[in-house]
């Protein structure tokens, strides 16, 4: 461990200590969570999901930073995003208990609002299977596409905000790694799992967790960076 690894720890426990150790900050943050939803989701998804790809860099070049590295784009990026997880936790996690009903587990709607019970982890992971089997695949490229994109534009806010060229990125994309590695393995043996957690937390607790994780994100993004070189 160098001396830069040891700044940016302490400079992440600096930030988020505070949050443990003063009731007022804890309680703006539940206040904050609770009533402003989409906001917060933005936020949390703008900074920790974008320090999982700082970290992911760190694993890539030896480096939390780089010129052309964008994180600025990048958080902008993962806040969109957050967005986007939110409304999928919404959707998912509304519809999968009604559709499980249809097919015949009786009560699922109650048991995933209930305590906690073999029956409420099933729904818990059936909610997490049908969101990382249909949204994520699609979450994922795009986070790809945006990369290769901010990549393209030197990490710049203007580059950023240029035409993306959808074709030209998707026809160039590594497809062996996004769906041997990304789709094949990281979805089922992590994200499912990781998810059926989300969905067993409290409401207000569950985006911050989905955050948390979008840290393992940027690793697992280096990894298959490696991979793709």
């Amino acid at each position: 461990m160098t001396k830069k690894d040891l700044f940016f720890i302490f400079g992440v426990i600096a930030v988020f200590t505070p949050f443990f150790l003063s009731d007022d900050l804890l309680s703006f943050y539940k206040h904050f969570t609770h009533n402003s939803p989409m906001i917060s989701s933005f936020v949390k998804f703008a900074i920790l999901a974008t320090m999982g790809e700082v970290i992911g860099l760190r694993i890539k070049t030896g480096d939390y930073y780089q010129k052309g590295f964008g994180i600025i784009p990048r958080a902008i990026v993962w806040g969109v995003i957050g967005l986007t997880i939110k409304m999928s936790f919404v959707i998912f996690a509304t519809g999968t208990p009604i559709f499980l009903e249809k097919l015949g587990f009786t009560s699922a709607v109650k048991y995933i609002s209930g305590p906690l019970s073999i029956n409420k982890i099933l729904v818990a992971f059936s909610i997490s299977t049908a969101m990382n089997l249909i949204y994520a695949p699609i979450m994922m490229t795009m986070h790809k596409i945006t990369d290769i994109h901010i990549l393209n534009n030197n990490g710049t806010l203007r580059g950023f905000f240029t035409p993306i060229k959808f074709g030209e990125i998707i026809s160039n994309l590594n497809w062996d790694v996004q769906y041997n590695f990304v789709f094949k393995k990281t979805i089922p043996f992590f994200w499912i799992p990781a998810h059926t957690i989300t969905f067993l937390l409290p409401v207000d607790m569950q985006v911050l967790f989905a955050a948390i994780l979008g840290i393992m994100l940027g690793v697992i993004l280096a990894i298959a960076s490696q991979m793709s070189k």
